[in-house]
């Protein structure tokens, strides 16, 4: 505290022997002459385009960005002090103190001198985009051919579901996820999980639980191993029930009311020996309107509420995997279901073009977060559809929207370059449900 004050009185006695003057909507006097005209600049995080309504400039070789945009998509709170001319950014554990015309940085309180300062450019702060970008852990990349400034953002902690399903000897799941073949455990890829949804269960349309279906989906010989191996590594298990309506089967079975009661009871029978349920209802709402669409999202949301009241009873939660908002599946009340889940998985794939087309998932995401809290939300990835590139992108949306996490499909289709690249933004951790 003793060196910012001494900092902000230093700055105020040379502004008033006039070292500095500065007139608003204009540059700081004195440094005009190494600004460069701007040539369509562009900055993005974790390959995410940052918008700025005054654009980044180049000055004396080095880039100045608009400050409270940059700072708020890498969700660093920031003040503003019209008096002294001083922004003031600060997360858990980084503080940037920075002055418009002052060469002289204080990064946690310990002096940082910058290559060009800070200066006013139409009424808007610019900083030194490298210097605040790294001073936040960032790594930075100049892309001279393209004039882009890439920035990529520490790994954020975020629980990551799996999913696990059957598969033959080349997409094992239990492979993908311990790096060895059944019964044998190691490490593997553990550490990029914080919980399983093991698909091994479905229903019939009078609300018997299957622990097979015609979809393909099981509950396979040695599950009993899987789950042994889960506590093991701290990975918490989730009994994923999972039914599609295209046969109609999932709604005759939400328009019988001893059916719902049949498949609540035994889902929650089942589901003692897990950590809670994933109800994975697929194919809602594709054909029908008006009253006949109201009526499917009505019942779908009376079964989740029937289902949720007798998890709650054993302290279970509950999951939901749905379609996005912007599919075609219509069958869903995000803003209901989000009220009564404890977590939802937005499907954010399927779109048709390969990787997803990220203006379409950043669409469901908005659409999703508009109507659920962001905490609750884990973004669906499909992987095997995905690049590196791509799957910085859509990391890179749930960690600009702070969502909950992430929901992987599926193990065993897992690259190892796909590993990789979410190790390097994405932390897997436990903290939300507990384990540690």
């Amino acid at each position: 505290m003793l060196k910012r004050c001494c900092f902000i009185l230093s700055f105020l006695a040379a502004a008033c022997i006039l070292v500095f003057t500065f007139t608003a909507g204009s540059t700081a006097t004195g440094q005009t002459s190494g600004l460069e005209p701007s040539t369509g600049i562009h900055v993005y995080l974790d390959e995410l385009p940052v918008s700025f309504d005054v654009p980044p400039q180049i000055y004396d070789g080095r880039t100045l960005s608009p400050f409270r945009a940059l700072a708020e998509a890498m969700h660093v709170q920031v003040d503003w002090d019209g008096a002294t001319n001083t922004v003031t950014a600060r997360n858990a554990q980084t503080t940037v103190l920075l002055q418009i015309g002052n060469a002289t940085a204080y990064l946690n309180n310990s002096p940082v001198n910058l290559d060009v300062p800070p200066m006013l450019v139409n009424n808007r702060t610019l900083i030194p985009l490298r210097f605040f970008s790294e001073a936040f852990q960032c790594r930075v990349e100049w892309e001279g051919a393209t004039n882009s400034a890439r920035i990529f953002s520490p790994p954020a902690a975020m629980a990551v579901t799996a999913f696990y399903a059957l598969g033959d000897t080349a997409t094992s799941s239990w492979t993908g996820l311990f790096g060895t073949p059944f019964p044998n455990t190691a490490g593997g890829h553990t550490d990029q999980v914080s919980r399983l949804a093991l698909g091994w269960y479905s229903l019939d349309q009078d609300g018997n639980l299957l622990t097979s279906s015609s979809t393909g989906w099981q509950k396979p010989e040695g599950w009993q191993s899987v789950l042994a191996a889960a506590k093991a590594y701290h990975l918490e298990t989730e009994m994923v029930v999972h039914l599609t309506d295209g046969a109609g089967t999932l709604s005759n079975l939400l328009a019988n009311p001893s059916a719902m009661h049949n498949a609540v009871t035994g889902i929650a029978e089942e589901a003692a020996g897990y950590s809670g349920v994933n109800l994975d209802f697929e194919g809602l709402g594709l054909s029908g309107q008006g009253e006949e669409l109201t009526k499917v999202r009505e019942r779908y949301i009376e079964f989740v509420r029937l289902l949720t009241v007798a998890l709650k009873a054993d302290n279970l939660k509950l999951t939901l995997s749905l379609h996005p908002l912007n599919s075609a599946y219509r069958g869903y009340d995000y803003q209901a279901l989000g009220e009564l889940a404890d977590q939802i998985i937005v499907m954010a794939y399927d779109y048709g073009p390969k990787p997803e087309p990220a203006d379409l998932v950043l669409q469901a995401v908005e659409e999703t977060t508009a109507a659920v809290p962001a905490g609750k939300v884990l973004l669906g990835i499909s992987l095997p559809g995905e690049t590196p590139q791509s799957i910085l992108v859509k990391a890179g949306i749930a960690k600009r929207y702070n969502l909950g996490g992430l929901a992987l499909w599926r193990l065993g289709l897992v690259p190892d370059e796909a590993w990789d690249t979410l190790r390097s933004t994405i932390l897997a951790h436990r903290a939300l449900s507990g384990i540690e």
